[in-house]
């Protein structure tokens, strides 16, 4: 009979033993399962990133040959604005022209800021350097000094915001992109106040 009893707890024993270890190997499978949940999720932030470009190509897309056009040739413009307004600065003799030279630095400056920001949203690579024409103009300024540089540079601001006027005013009528026909409407007033200040200034300097 004792033997029997023993048997008995021995048989309940090895079953409690194979619970546990089934319990057990279960949790490791729930642990493995949870383990890769996170792989899961980058998946699904791979698909958010690809969406993203997809968008990003498709405003692109959406730009007209005039809005790609005026784009860059505001970046370049804007661009140069800056490295001449700042040459202003130390090359010019006359009060007047330095003055020129700092506004056109502060207010391009913030016209590049915003074109910059519109490029960001529409997924459009504005150009980040001068082309050759701007360059050589740029180098031909950068080598005059005193009341000649004054001369040349108001020349230049004079004939340069002319041509911007026109490219604004033809972006803010002919534009496909509504963000960037707002841009060129907006910075109109300020192109044209360069431009009487650039009049006023070459007359200063003759």
């Amino acid at each position: 009979m004792k033997n029997s009893i023993l048997t008995i707890l021995a048989v309940a024993a090895m079953v409690a033993c194979k619970k546990n270890e089934t319990t057990t190997s279960d949790q490791s499978a729930d642990s493995a399962a949870s383990m890769s949940a996170p792989a899961d999720t980058s998946m699904t932030t791979g698909d958010s990133a690809t969406m993203a470009a997809a968008d990003n190509n498709t405003a692109t897309a959406t730009l007209s040959a005039q809005d790609k056009k005026f784009a860059d040739a505001a970046a370049i413009g804007g661009m140069m604005e800056v490295m001449m307004g700042q040459l202003a600065a130390s090359n010019a003799s006359n009060a007047t022209v330095k003055s020129l030279g700092a506004m056109m630095v502060k207010d391009h400056g913030k016209a590049n800021d915003e074109l910059k920001k519109w490029a960001s949203t529409a997924g459009y690579t504005l150009p980040t350097s001068l082309d050759a024409e701007k360059q050589k103009m740029y180098d031909d300024l950068k080598a005059k000094k005193g009341a000649e540089f004054d001369r040349a540079y108001t020349d230049l601001m004079v004939t340069d915001h002319k041509e911007d006027i026109a490219e604004f005013k033809k972006q803010a009528s002919e534009g496909s992109e509504a963000s960037l026909k707002s841009f060129a409407s907006t910075t109109l007033p300020t192109l044209e106040h360069h431009l009487m200040e650039s009049e006023n200034a070459k007359k200063a300097v003759k």
